[in-house]
């Protein structure tokens, strides 16, 4: 465990996979002593416990871009890192149940060929099957389709964002808990229980903790932590459910890993306790899901469970930039797209603090909409 710099230019609070991707722009773009402090381990919380799922399909023209900008990068992380991030590209498969939906999908597809990302929207059964063999969605009313979505490793990618980083000078200092934030004459001092830091700026990257370690600087956010809990099976042979299968009113996600392994999931219904651990009625829920949907999966065992949480706003949608409390900034509120999203926003992040034009312009996620009563309005979400 390497130890406390006394003074740092930036610190990141929060070693997951927004945290460790800014921390590697900023690094990258010539920043010295950029500092993260993590209070477990890299990767220890909701990045290390996501579906990782990589999409371009939105339905705000905003996010398709970021989105697709992700995707973009996604392809290139591995040459661009030096390391594996485990990307695979089975495409995702969209499923709508309801009318209202499938009338939203067919806008989400215009929108999104109009900005390049050639999805397709169709009603036939026998192509979802194409796509997913064996696919059980007779009752769905039509899918969309685009295949260079798909998901990528959790840990190997956050873990190649972390030494690509270390490479530029970045520090990396784990088991390290931020108590306090006080304001400086021209900065900020980061109290933690290994020691205290004096900086420049300071990005809170803390995921589901995001908004207590915003009122240790005595800013207010709306943010809060939502149970989600994910089953994973042991390995059978490839092709069980080679895209990501979703519905926003199925309530389920379903994919599988390169190695075999099927990951599933669902939206917390009645249960919100916060933990890592999972319980049996999500567990049998999730179960009977992968079965009705996939009925090849019959007989395959589960061999782990777990729960994570999302960092969740009002409207969903991610708070990034500067506070009240100059010097102090925020990247977070993901609620859920943490990890897809995480090369666009440190690059977003890394350009506001060089003082440069950022990739997108992330004037609508600041903190402040939601006292504004500007809610960012994102349909395809679940």
């Amino acid at each position: 465990m390497i130890d406390i710099p006394k003074t740092a230019d930036i610190v990141i609070i929060g070693g997951g996979g927004v945290g460790a991707a800014t921390a590697y722009y900023l690094a990258k773009s010539g920043r010295k002593n950029v500092v993260v402090l993590e209070k477990n381990t890299v990767c220890s919380g909701s990045t290390g416990r996501c579906g990782a799922g990589i999409r371009a399909q939105w339905g705000l023209e905003l996010n398709c871009r970021m989105a697709l900008a992700c995707l973009d990068t996604f392809e290139h992380l591995d040459e661009e890192l030096g390391l594996p991030t485990g990307l695979n590209q089975g495409g995702y498969l969209l499923v709508a149940y309801k009318e209202k939906e499938w009338a939203q999908f067919q806008k989400n597809v215009e929108l999104q060929h109009s900005l390049g990302i050639m999805s397709e929207a169709f009603t036939d059964v026998k192509r979802a099957q194409e796509i997913c063999p064996g696919v059980a969605v007779d009752d769905a009313i039509g899918f969309t389709f685009y295949q260079r979505d798909g998901h990528a490793d959790p840990f190997l990618t956050t873990f190649a964002f972390q030494e690509a980083a270390k490479r530029y000078g970045a520090a990396f200092c784990k088991f390290t808990e931020v108590i306090g934030l006080e304001a400086t004459k021209g900065g900020m001092l980061v109290e933690t229980n290994r020691g205290n830091i004096d900086c420049k700026d300071v990005i809170n990257c803390a995921g589901s903790w995001a908004q207590d370690v915003a009122a240790l600087a005595g800013v207010k956010l709306p943010n809060w932590a939502e149970r989600h809990q994910i089953i994973i099976t042991e390995p059978v042979d490839p092709g069980v459910c080679p895209p990501m299968l979703m519905s926003f009113s199925g309530n389920y996600y379903i994919q599988q890993r390169p190695h075999g392994s099927i990951i599933a999931g669902e939206s917390p219904s009645s249960d919100i306790r916060l933990g890592y651990t999972s319980n049996v009625n999500s567990i049998a829920s999730i179960a009977r899901t992968v079965l009705k949907l996939l009925p090849r999966a019959k007989n395959i065992r589960v061999v782990r469970q777990w729960a994570g949480h999302y960092d969740m706003t009002p409207d969903s949608a991610p708070i990034l930039g500067e506070t009240d409390v100059k010097h102090f900034w925020h990247a977070t509120g993901f609620s859920g797209h943490g990890f897809m999203l995480a090369p666009v926003a440190g690059q977003i992040m890394t350009a506001l603090l060089n003082g440069d034009k950022p990739p997108f312009d992330p004037t609508i996620m600041d903190y402040k909409r939601f006292e504004r009563g500007e809610k960012i309005v994102e349909p395809n979400v679940v």
